[in-house]
């Protein structure tokens, strides 16, 4: 019973930094959403930000995981340090009003592009928890998984309702990557 508790707090924290970078690909996706679209077109778009959120949060542990060798305990000081960064910029910029960035989702370029800045995120996390222990594939799966599922429900809202539920998912998701980075920390 130890064992299953000890286990179940770091994957619930996994999950909810998951869960938090997801909101970030609803919110945009909302926008998209609301300009309609065709229910294949939500399938790629999804499907490539959940490829997305797995590549770039395993690039982000790796690079994570060399550091902390390098740093030891003051990598886990950085690494809430970036979570509450990244946090405290997404609750900024959603709160600035910031436009998501334009692009031709229809294209592969413009899809591949739209998918990786919405991921980028999901790297600078990658890099914090990669000093710390945790599960990689769990990691990167859950990552992926709330990153497509996200996605799908904002795209899928956005054609259903107005403009006011983007902006709030992503202040939410900045908010939990916030508290996060202030309770590694202590």
């Amino acid at each position: 019973m130890a064992e299953i508790t000890e286990h179940l707090g770091p994957t619930m924290t996994i999950f909810l930094i998951a869960v938090a970078l997801g909101m970030d690909a609803f919110s945009l996706c909302v926008g998209i959403g609301m300009k309609g679209i065709r229910l294949l077109h939500v399938a790629k778009i999804s499907a490539a930000i959940a490829a997305f959120h797995v590549v770039m949060p395993l690039i982000g542990l790796c690079m994570g995981q060399y550091v902390s060798t390098l740093l030891g305990d003051v990598a886990v000081m950085i690494g809430g340090g970036l979570l509450i960064l990244l946090g405290g910029h997404m609750i900024y910029s959603s709160l600035r009003g910031e436009d998501a960035p334009s692009f031709n989702t229809g294209s592969l370029w413009g899809l591949l592009a739209f998918a990786v800045s919405v991921s980028v995120d999901s790297l600078s996390v990658g890099v914090s928890l990669g000093m710390f222990a945790t599960d990689l594939i769990l990691t990167v799966l859950l990552f992926g998984a709330m990153g497509g599922l996200l996605s799908i429900a904002g795209m899928l809202i956005g054609r259903r309702v107005g403009q006011m539920i983007g902006e709030y998912g992503e202040a939410l998701g900045g908010a939990v990557l916030l508290v996060f980075g202030i309770l590694f920390l202590i």
